[in-house]
């Protein structure tokens, strides 16, 4: 297990929010955490991007391979993060108990992928999968913070979070843990640690339908009654 890549993840990451801190010293931490959050986010889904699309091998096809040195590496910068990130969720108690399993879980997948030394293509494509809402979601928070969620930018973030989550993280990740089960190579300590973020995933979904249709419906609501209220004025 490549432990020296981790630990200098997990400083670097840790400088980043401390520098993030100096530079943002009227925000709050949580302000500061999110931004580096946001960070994480876009370099790991670029990262794992090239593994997965680029460098190979594809992991529809090559799921309980062994690791190449590219997918241990954007592994390590991975679990260097989640590191960080618990230890701060812990510390500050802003998660509640399904965010902190998601964690637990991705830490415990990330770990056994770099002590076994395998399966790192699948792995590192369900980070892309789970990743590539992030910048979304956390983009989502900033413009709250800053009075500018309600607009067309607010909509427009939410919409595509939404799509993209259904698309990539259940419609893909559905193929790609049918792909794991199936596969001869994959270890069954995988396979369990595969179905465990899967159904996080479905968790997840649910809250995000539920979050969807409230906020259509009040949309139309309040378009039927701006409308009304127009006609009234006509």
């Amino acid at each position: 297990m490549p432990v020296l890549e981790v630990i200098c993840s997990l400083i670097g990451w840790l400088f980043l929010y401390l520098l993030f801190c100096c530079t943002f010293s009227g925000r709050g931490p949580e302000w500061n955490c999110r931004l580096v959050t946001l960070s994480h986010g876009v370099i790991i889904v670029l990262l794992t991007a090239y593994v997965v699309f680029v460098d190979g091998p594809w992991p529809f096809t090559h799921a309980g391979t062994d690791n190449t040195e590219l997918q241990t590496s954007a592994l390590a910068v991975c679990l260097g993060y989640f590191f960080f990130d618990v230890g701060w969720c812990v510390l500050y108690r802003t998660e509640g108990p399904v965010m902190l399993a998601h964690h637990v879980a991705s830490i415990a997948g990330i770990l056994l992928a770099l002590l076994m030394g395998v399966s790192g293509c699948e792995t590192c494509g369900v980070i892309f999968g789970s990743e590539i809402t992030n910048p979304l979601l956390q983009t989502r928070w900033f413009l709250r913070r800053l009075g500018l969620y309600d607009s067309l930018l607010g909509d427009a973030v939410d919409l595509l979070f939404i799509l993209l989550f259904a698309t990539v993280r259940v419609g893909v990740g559905t193929v790609m843990f049918y792909c794991e089960l199936t596969s001869p190579r994959t270890r069954l300590i995988m396979k369990l640690g595969g179905a465990a973020m899967y159904g996080l995933a479905w968790v997840f979904m649910v809250d995000i339908a539920r979050f969807g249709y409230k906020k259509s419906r009040a949309k139309y609501k309040r378009w039927t009654e701006n409308h009304k209220l127009k006609a009234d004025n006509e």
